[in-house]
């Protein structure tokens, strides 16, 4: 199970320090044993708009650091320091006391229990980092050995041995999500036409196919649903406005629930048949409410002639 971090202190305020609108700069270094999970975790990071790097050498940390604190574009990092950087290791602790004077940096280390980590290489057939020829019980062993200067500096350490991917994923937006409103769901309003088939990663799927079709108004046919007149014959029908309030209500009721189960992405796709007009007009439309509500989102349009 996670253990309990172990510092509290200033660090048991990054919830309160996220509720405000300006993100306050912060960088993460994941570190911990091979096979513990670093890769899942880091792509939950960067689930979580966290600028993301895997395998940063320790000589470059500082340097990356400061170009964190200067940044006009990245206000949270997240970089994965392992066992491949070899004695480099023995300079992280100063590194990291050097770091956290200008920038605050919390230190996660994953770790698993032996038998876990040794199911998990029979299942994927990797080699260890530290070598190929090494039985891996006994790299795992030095491996330990190697980082546990690191795993003492670490604020949080996190044993993951029951978990599954969606499991991590879900422990690392515990701590990172920022809460100042819950909504940190990344959406894609997507259109497509049927005719090319539904889009493999859709989450949602509505058809709206059963609004009046534009395309059969001689002057629309050429058109798409991003053009002011198509949008106000198709919102002309009552049919339309009422499936968008109805679809804005189940939308705002179903979003805090997937972002409570840990989904960091939705993607909506609305089908017609070709997407040209309705499906287009749609999903710009359900893309503007969800926004007025303070939820990230951005549009795609599939099979919009260009």
């Amino acid at each position: 199970m996670p253990a309990t971090p172990r510092r509290v202190g200033p660090k048991s305020s990054r919830a309160a320090v996220r509720a405000t609108p300006a993100v306050e700069r912060e960088l993460v270094i994941l570190t911990g044993l091979s096979g513990s999970g670093k890769a899942s975790a880091l792509k939950a990071f960067e689930d979580l708009g966290f600028y993301s790097v895997d395998n940063m050498p320790v000589a470059l940390i500082p340097h990356f650091a400061e170009l964190v604190e200067h940044s006009r574009d990245i206000r949270q990092a997240a970089l994965v320091v392992d066992v491949r950087e070899g004695q480099s290791l023995e300079q992280f602790p100063a590194i990291l006391k050097d770091i956290r004077r200008t920038l605050p940096t919390t230190v996660v280390f994953l770790e698993a229990s032996k038998a876990a980590l040794l199911a998990r290489y029979s299942e994927t057939r990797r080699p260890h980092p530290l070598g190929r020829e090494e039985r891996v019980t006994r790299a795992l062993g030095e491996e330990r050995r190697l980082l546990e200067p690191i795993r003492n500096v670490a604020d949080i350490v996190v044993d993951t041995t029951k978990f599954n991917v969606h499991e991590l994923r879900a422990y690392i937006q515990s701590k990172f999500v920022r809460e100042s409103d819950g909504k940190s769901v990344l959406i894609s309003s997507v259109s497509f036409g049927y005719k090319k088939g539904v889009p493999l990663d859709a989450d949602l799927v509505f058809d709206v196919r059963f609004l009046p079709n534009p395309h059969f108004v001689p002057e629309f046919r050429n058109l798409t649903g991003l053009n002011p007149k198509v949008e106000s014959y198709i919102l002309s029908f009552p049919q339309t406005r009422e499936f968008l309030d109805r679809l804005t209500e189940l939308l705002l009721f179903l979003l805090p629930h997937y972002i409570r189960e840990g989904k960091s992405y939705l993607t909506l796709a609305f089908g017609c048949t070709g997407g040209q007009h309705r499906s287009v007009m749609i999903a710009e439309e359900i893309a503007r409410r969800l926004a007025r509500h303070g939820y990230r989102i951005k549009t795609a349009h599939r099979d919009m002639p260009r």
